[in-house]
């Protein structure tokens, strides 16, 4: 027990005070708490860290988000103040090059005024540093309804599988809630709450209700993605959601760890490894049209971005750079749209929701 983390002696004394944690209440603490949250102390990405993204892949992803924000902006009829909000701004990479790339628009930079919603101290910093050199007005906020009212286009890569999660596991009474608490070893470990959830299975979707004994289904609170809604269908603009995850709600255990890029166990060295958990694309639309957006897709990764030029684009880098630099330039291009344990084409979906008046989104008709 000594080289538990800090966290983790936290989590215990909860357990011991208040009885089982559940998953959704774990995961927030290792992501988020003040102290020792992976997220609020931790810079996670790039080869130093413990994951890389996209945006940190290529150029080529965070260009092509800038056209699709500027065409979007076109479709809007050209608004003079457009909040262009990023979820999870990461270091700021992704950003950079789509402000970069909007600037065949002029017109477009010029409306455009940044809104970037974090929560880490560490990662604001690595956006300021960032950012510093972008000719547009920049704000930062802890959620998305900080920002201010009015025509908006937000992006979001690979946040939302970064929100906490809750399970339930299907027993032969019904479904209980799934926990961690101590066990006889001293160790952490998941366990069902001893009482199954009352009328719980009245609510799910009839794929997840025919499942099988001992199935765990997952759910995300819906605060962020109503709040979405909300604001497309009263502001009007669009969204774009990139992340990992499934078409339709299904059961299934998605929760993960990830440490120095290798999968470790979640309930390992708390506040010390990214947990995330996989997106559930149609749970997520359904919340975001309950507040009178439309959603559009998803499409698989490799899919909307070949749609968006991606491959026009690497000729166009690879004719100017030397060669070492051009087969950077194609490996960077089949990890983005390849298939298998390294593409990331296939496994990350793309989605937009947008106000019912704007019309099809670029990339989705």
């Amino acid at each position: 027990m000594d080289d538990i983390t800090p966290l983790e002696t936290e989590i215990r004394r909860r357990i011991t005070a208040a009885g089982p944690m559940p998953v959704g209440e774990f995961m927030t603490l290792c992501l988020t708490n003040h102290t020792h949250g992976y997220y609020t102390t931790h810079d996670p990405l790039g080869e130093r860290g413990d994951f890389v993204t996209s945006p940190e892949i290529s150029q080529m992803f965070g260009e092509l988000i800038g056209l699709w924000m500027a065409a979007v902006w076109k479709k809007m009829g050209e608004p003079s103040n457009i909040r262009i909000v990023e979820l999870g701004p990461g270091r700021g990479t992704m950003m950079n090059d789509a402000l970069r790339a909007a600037k065949v628009m002029p017109a477009f930079r010029d409306a455009a005024v940044l809104h970037l919603v974090e929560i880490s101290p560490v990662l604001q910093g690595e956006q300021e540093k960032t950012l510093e050199q972008l000719p547009v007005p920049m704000f930062w906020h802890a959620a998305l309804r900080e920002v201010p009212e009015g025509p908006i286009i937000v992006v979001a890569n690979e946040f939302f599988d970064a929100l906490p999660i809750n399970q339930a596991v299907k027993t032969g009474d019904g479904w209980h809630e799934r926990r961690i608490e101590i066990d006889a070893d001293g160790n952490l470990a998941f366990a069902p709450a001893p009482e199954p959830i009352t009328h719980f299975e009245r609510l799910l979707p009839p794929a997840v209700r025919r499942a099988p004994v001992d199935a765990i289904y997952e759910w995300r609170p819906d605060t962020v993605a109503m709040e979405l809604g909300r604001r497309l269908a009263n502001d009007g603009g669009a969204a774009l959601v990139v992340d990992y995850g499934h078409v339709e709600s299904a059961p299934g255990d998605t929760l993960q760890a990830v440490g120095k890029h290798a999968y470790v166990d979640p309930l390992t060295a708390p506040g010390t490894i990214d947990l995330t958990a996989h997106v559930d694309f149609q749970a997520l639309a359904k919340a975001v049209e309950a507040m009178g957006a439309v959603s559009y897709g998803p499409l698989e990764q490799a899919d909307f971005l070949r749609r968006l030029g991606i491959e026009a684009r690497a000729s166009a880098l690879k004719a100017k750079a030397a060669p070492a630099v051009a087969a950077d330039i194609d490996i960077a291009l089949s990890r983005l749209t390849g298939h298998g344990r390294t593409g990331m084409g296939t496994l990350f979906k793309v989605a937009a929701y947008a106000h019912p008046k704007l019309g099809t989104p670029p990339g989705f008709e």
